[in-house]
């Protein structure tokens, strides 16, 4: 990968994106084990994983939530991979083949979420400006420890199609790392810790604190549901009685591949 210089928090705001949310993993770290029923629905702060990322991209033109049916929400196109829990570079696949369909102008950016990074709607902006660039291909957040999520990126769409066109048949099961590899993306660092995610028990308690602590800086959409009994989201007081977990002890989550 050709990456372009390390850039802080762009000036430009406002810039046009559409957005894809991934949420369909089964989540094996947090005891899940069917597609959606545990991690996407996870009470966090108030607010279900997946309402976080919906909200964090509610200035997107367009939206589209990649998800088991029971994670749906009103006036968000949804889609999912089929067959189920093929990795998140299927999920995406999936994503940009609904996306195209719908109606509105095509924004040049497309904004990609993990539904496990709650407080990613802090960067968004910056991303999006940084993939606006010219020159790039997109961008995405990195950790002080120099760490990429590339699920927590904004990428230019015809890079982005062709680097799944690219990949054929071979989308099931390929990482990100894989799919973006040819691609020369901005490393936009990551102020405070805002790619945090919910990967196991003690982060989601961490999380959930500290989202409790802060106003989110994003609200849910007109349109867009609130957590509520029946829609696959667990609630928070079956995360604060939850063991500790040891990462080591447990699978890498089904349906995501490391970035």
């Amino acid at each position: 990968m050709t990456d372009a210089a390390v850039l802080g928090a762009p000036e430009e705001r406002g810039l046009p994106f559409d957005a894809l949310v991934l949420a369909g993993g089964a989540a094996r770290r947090l005891g899940g084990q069917r597609p959606g029923d545990v991690k996407p629905g996870l009470v966090v702060g108030g607010l279900a994983l997946v309402d976080h990322a919906l909200a964090a991209v509610a200035d997107a033109r367009r939206r589209v939530l990649v998800a088991p049916p029971q994670l749906a929400r009103p006036g968000v196109p949804t889609t999912l991979e089929d067959p189920p829990l093929g990795g998140p570079v299927a999920g995406l696949a999936a994503g940009l083949t609904l996306l195209a369909t719908l109606r509105g102008h095509p924004a040049e950016v497309v904004v990609v979420l993990a539904c496990d990074v709650p407080r990613a709607g802090e960067v968004v902006a910056a991303l999006v400006a940084a993939a606006a660039r010219a020159g790039v291909d997109g961008a995405r957040l990195v950790d002080d420890e120099g760490a990429p999520q590339h699920l927590v990126a904004a990428y230019r769409r015809a890079a982005l199609d062709a680097a799944v066109v690219a990949l054929g048949a071979g989308v099931r099961g390929a990482s990100v790392r894989r799919l973006v590899g040819g691609l020369t993306l901005v490393d936009v660092p990551d102020p405070g810790g805002v790619g945090a995610d919910a990967d196991t028990w003690p982060s989601v308690r961490a999380l959930s604190a500290a989202l409790t602590r802060a106003p989110r800086t994003q609200a849910p959409r007109t349109g867009d549901a609130p957590a509520r009994p029946g829609d696959g989201t667990i609630e928070a007081e079956h995360v604060a009685d939850h063991p500790a977990d040891d990462p080591s002890d447990h699978p890498a989550d089904q349906g995501r591949s490391p970035s």
